[in-house]
């Protein structure tokens, strides 16, 4: 028996893809590319090109491969160009979720996993976001997986559909050389990029109140994340009751200037970033609580941030 990931050729999928497989546990793929990299994936994965909105391939794909269950990441995932794009966002996201739940159904398949994020928080005033903080989106990509959310509950309401979605913060690090964060938007690829250019990394802000005046936020490894879906898979499969969502957070915190400091050391390469002025809407400090996935999920910290770093820059080496 099989899962299904959608969009199982991206930065997060392919990590994901070889943590069920590390598992013993046969994966399908299913991305159409616009983001993700064939490359990411290991020899001889089942892998189908197109996206989750045709639902005749996705029904056809259900109908050729033994799946039982779904790690859905598939989705336009750049919230800040989610602005300017808010149709193609919730046609990506929501028509293609739904359009997802509705092959399920008909294929029969009753487990799915949902790549959420923390972005359907928006801008939180406490210091520690809890599931149960109040949601406020501030973008249509953190609207859309919000709705995602939902459409998950309402179609457990009315079916029975197995599922849980995993609230996920700021994904770093590397599990794998072969694999790397693609992304134009994130920090990492956007300070790695600069240094191998020649360009010295600049920041937003840094008269926060913080303790080094730069934003606090909550830095997972990829590696961890991706566990995290195995073992939230693995307790669908055996009918263990799982919450609806859970955050994949810390606890704790790190700055933008501590990783600035912590990029230095790794890669040797001395520098002092240059300082922009702040974005509108970032808040000085966003950190989540991981209990209810730590007590559900295995989930746990297993990496430092020179783990994230260097395993970041290694992998992006290796790819320059």
């Amino acid at each position: 028996m099989s899962w299904l990931v959608t969009g199982g050729a991206g930065y997060i999928g392919a990590h994901v893809v070889r943590a069920f497989q590390a598992k013993g546990i046969e994966t399908v793929v299913i991305d159409d590319l616009s983001s993700g990299r064939r490359a990411f994936l290991p020899d001889g994965t089942p892998f189908v090109q197109g996206t989750i909105l045709d639902g005749p391939l996705l029904e056809d794909t259900f109908s050729r491969f033994p799946i039982t269950g779904v790690v859905h990441l598939a989705g336009f995932k750049y919230a800040g160009v989610s602005v300017q794009r808010p149709l193609h966002t919730y046609q990506q996201n929501v028509t293609g979720t739904t359009t997802l739940l509705a092959a399920m159904a008909e294929r029969g398949v009753e487990r799915i996993v949902f790549s959420s994020s923390a972005a359907v928080y928006g801008t939180p005033d406490v210091d520690l976001v809890t599931e149960a903080t109040e949601k406020h989106p501030e973008s249509p990509y953190g609207e859309s997986k919000l709705i995602g959310e939902w459409l998950l509950a309402d179609q457990a309401r009315a079916t029975g559909l197995a599922h849980t979605s995993l609230r996920y913060f700021n994904v770093v690090g590397s599990g794998s050389d072969e694999i790397y964060d693609v992304s134009p938007h994130n920090l990492f690829p956007l300070v790695f990029d600069a240094l191998l250019e020649g360009r010295t990394p600049r920041i937003n802000g840094d008269d926060y109140p913080t303790p080094d005046g730069t934003c606090v936020r909550d830095y997972i490894h990829v590696a961890d994340l991706a566990d995290a879906h195995v073992v939230a898979a693995e307790r669908l499969d055996a009918g263990a009751p799982l919450e609806p969502v859970y955050n994949l957070g810390s606890g704790d915190g790190v700055s933008v200037g501590e990783i600035m400091h912590a990029v230095a050391e790794v890669t040797g390469i001395a520098f002092q970033p240059e300082i922009g002025p702040r974005r509108t809407g970032d808040p000085a400090r966003i950190v989540a609580s991981g209990e209810l996935a730590a007590r559900d999920l295995d989930w746990r910290m297993r990496h430092t941030l020179e783990d994230m770093v260097r395993s970041a820059w290694e992998a992006r080496r290796a790819a320059a």
